[in-house]
């Protein structure tokens, strides 16, 4: 496994393939208030790219426009937080896109853990650490700990969505999964909008 680092954005010509996974890490859990300090890049080839995102300027064309690209799938755990942090810090309309945890929620009907480290244990085989999830993302060096953690979230969720679409397609709620794929960056925009503890679709 390579880790590669990039200062603001991604290298010009650097492909990436049809389907990437990708996430993200900020300052906190609020999209509007916490800044977007790195995004983690996979092809599924067992390496991952990261970018330390210029938190001054939030400009990054390249990395933009792969999220914008309509012929890259992006591959999320959770994406409804990430898509509304790239929404809100890079301008970005994601899609098309895919999330882990909700493809997860509507196969896996057997268990409430749906985090990445439950799915990277059950469907792989593999024990991920989480000891670095709370760490000071916004310094200018990450240490080797903070690129090992945030390569490891985006290096399985190739193999995860891979397993995840089997048995989607077994219990017959691809379509349904792919739905709600396509209404993320609305959700995004509700959170954004001020709704995001609120279910606008409830009866009262």
């Amino acid at each position: 496994m390579s880790v590669k680092v990039y200062k603001g954005d991604l290298p010009a010509g650097l492909a990436l393939g049809p389907v990437v996974a990708i996430d993200t890490e900020t300052m906190g859990l609020k999209p509007s208030r916490d800044k977007l300090c790195l995004v983690q890049l996979s092809s599924g080839d067992g390496n991952a790219h990261l970018v330390q995102i210029d938190r001054e300027t939030f400009h990054a064309p390249n990395l933009k426009a792969l999220l914008e690209d309509p012929a890259v799938t992006k591959i999320f755990h959770y994406a409804r937080f990430d898509v509304a942090v790239l929404k809100h810090h890079l301008g970005a309309q994601v899609a098309p896109l895919y999330c882990t945890k909700i493809a997860s929620r509507l196969v896996r009907t057997y268990t409430d853990r749906h985090g990445l480290k439950d799915l990277v244990r059950e469907l792989l085989g593999i024990e991920l650490s989480k000891q670095q999830q709370s760490s000071d993302w916004g310094q200018p060096m990450l240490s080797d700990a903070q690129k090992q953690y945030a390569a490891m979230d985006v290096l399985y969720l190739h193999e995860i969505k891979a397993r995840l679409d089997m048995m989607l397609a077994r219990e017959g709620r691809a379509d349904l999964a792919h739905a709600c794929f396509r209404f993320l960056p609305v959700r995004a925009e509700l959170d954004l909008a001020g709704w995001m503890d609120e279910d606008v679709f409830a009866h009262s």
